[in-house]
């Protein structure tokens, strides 16, 4: 019995047989390594690993050890009783210490090893076959008699009084052994086809493992980079609070030094006026009329009147430039516009100009993405397509969705930029961009600024620094936004209208060249 119990110890609480290469987790159980292996295998997506034996936890997936007493131990077992691993039956006469079972006799309902098979019986009645704990099920329930043929219409393991006598009599038969290999037969192609299916889940589970970990860089990517955004927008933040509240101690400074050296020349001017007021006072109380009409005439009270008013002109008290500190607080909404554009965008497609659209003082790069003024006539064909001044539009269109896109306009003096409608006028004033209810721009002209549409103008302020301009279009709502991409990122005007028509990139050139930087951006949240 110690034998049978040393058995025990040996089996794999996974698979439930004797181990087969064992190893040892942290915690001191045992598995069979390809047991375990899968066990943990099917933890890998939870973040924890656990011991199915005892529970214990553990964050990293453990090293396996390999057991080698407990390895030593199994194959000194199985050298004793090399079957005892496959069958696990013991000999029915055995009862002082199990011995593995050589034989079942289906007659007898008993499993005999070596010794005791030498000395079974060996009538035709007594059936051997390999070890097995099923020998009831080998017997017909009804003639008590041993199975050997199979009814393929029944699809049942019968004896022979079945056959000759008994309800399936007439019946089509086959030997258990022919029936068997039929049926493994079938068993092997769907085998085969599971094997197929578990082929393509494990690829499936690969890839997805695969994608998983491309998910967990990208997001540790983007996760850096947003930490790092966001650090240099508090670091633009604080010089932006300390730029605001210096420039507001210095307007107080600059006010309180103005207001305190007023109230200084407002106390001269005060005691001055008491002490001709004095000096009058005298005069109107005196009683010898010679000396009143030889005093001084007193007219100069006025010009000290008209010189306080002018000195309060010169010298009056200022206020604080809120505007000029509403525009330094303008730099926070340009910040965050930054932020917006620069973050959730992605490429889209090219931007090139409509060589077809272009006036023929207009040279348009081979790229199709810069426009030059030239004096010299392109001599292009006159077409209904075709602008009649130095203008061109882009050969895509926008008519969805939330999109920009930038202009270098560095090298021109005087632009315009901006979109339009297809059905824009080609000839006569009409046309020129802004000039109509089908585009919208923004202009350059001696270092002035504005906004146009339906030849409305919308004044900007003056010598803005603009080296690249950025339009900005929301289709659906309606809005088209110009930003100036100086340091810091500056919005200049937003047009909100209702859009009836796909928008085209227009450009106007009056001197030297612009060019499209890049392409339409998707603006995406």
């Amino acid at each position: 019995m110690a034998s049978a119990d040393l058995r025990q110890e040996l089996d794999c609480s996974i698979c439930l047989n004797i181990y087969t290469d064992p190893v040892t987790l942290r915690c001191g159980h045992n598995f069979c390594w390809v047991c375990i292996d899968r066990v943990l295998d099917t933890q890998e997506g939870s973040g924890v690993y656990i011991c199915p034996e005892c529970r214990a936890e553990c964050q990293e997936r453990p090293a396996l050890q390999r057991n080698i007493t407990l390895c030593n131990i199994v194959g000194s077992l199985l050298s004793t009783h090399p079957d005892q691993e496959e069958t696990g039956i013991f000999c029915t006469y055995c009862v002082d210490s199990p011995v593995p079972a050589a034989k079942s006799c289906l007659h007898c309902e008993a499993s005999l090893c070596d010794k005791h098979l030498r000395v079974h019986s060996k009538s035709a009645e007594h059936v051997l076959s390999d070890p097995t704990t099923s020998l009831g099920n080998r017997k017909c329930s009804v003639h008590k008699k041993i199975l050997e043929y199979y009814c393929t219409k029944d699809a049942a393991c019968i004896c022979v009084s079945c056959c000759l006598i008994g309800e399936h009599r007439g019946h089509q038969m086959q030997s258990l052994d022919e029936a068997s290999e039929k049926k493994k037969e079938k068993l092997r192609n769907v085998l085969q086809k599971l094997s197929t299916k578990r082929e393509e889940t494990e690829k499936r589970v690969q890839s997805l493992q695969e994608r998983k970990r491309e998910d967990q860089e990208k997001a540790a990517g983007v996760t850096e980079g947003v930490t790092v955004l966001f650090r240099d927008i508090r670091r633009q933040l604080e010089d932006l609070e300390k730029r605001v509240l210096s420039e507001i101690s210095r307007q107080e400074e600059s006010v309180s030094l103005s207001v305190s050296d007023l109230i200084q020349q407002l106390k001269i001017k005060k005691d001055e006026l008491s002490r001709k007021m004095h000096h009058i006072e005298e005069l109107c109380n005196m009683s010898d009329p010679v000396t009143v009409l030889q005093e001084p005439d007193t007219g100069d009270l006025c010009d000290t009147e008209d010189r306080e008013r002018h000195d309060d002109r010169v010298h009056g008290v200022g206020d604080l430039d809120v505007g000029l500190i509403s525009e330094k607080l303008h730099t926070l909404s340009d910040i965050t516009t930054g932020i917006n554009i620069g973050i959730y965008v992605q490429d889209l497609t090219d931007i090139l100009l409509d060589v077809h659209t272009a006036g023929n003082n207009i040279h348009i790069s081979g790229d199709r993405k810069t426009a030059s003024w030239s004096n010299i006539n392109q001599k292009r064909p006159e077409t209904p397509e075709r602008f009649e001044y130095d203008q061109v539009i882009s050969t895509g269109r926008l008519s969805s969705g939330q999109h920009y896109w930038e202009v270098d306009v560095s090298k021109s003096w005087t632009w315009r930029v901006g979109m339009c409608y297809p059905s824009i006028d080609r000839r006569e004033d009409q046309s020129y961009i802004g000039n109509n209810k089908n585009s919208w721009c923004l202009r350059r002209y001696n270092n002035q600024y504005s906004v146009i549409h339906d030849s409305k103008w919308i004044r900007l302020p003056d010598n803005i620094p603009c080296d690249l301009v950025r339009i900005y279009l929301d289709y659906e709502a309606g809005q088209m936004s110009f930003y100036s991409l100086c340091d810091p990122i500056r919005h200049l005007h937003t047009v909100n209208d209702t859009f009836t028509e796909p928008l085209h990139a227009a450009l106007w050139v009056g001197g030297g060249c612009i060019k499209i930087s890049g392409g339409v951006r998707k603006w995406e949240k």
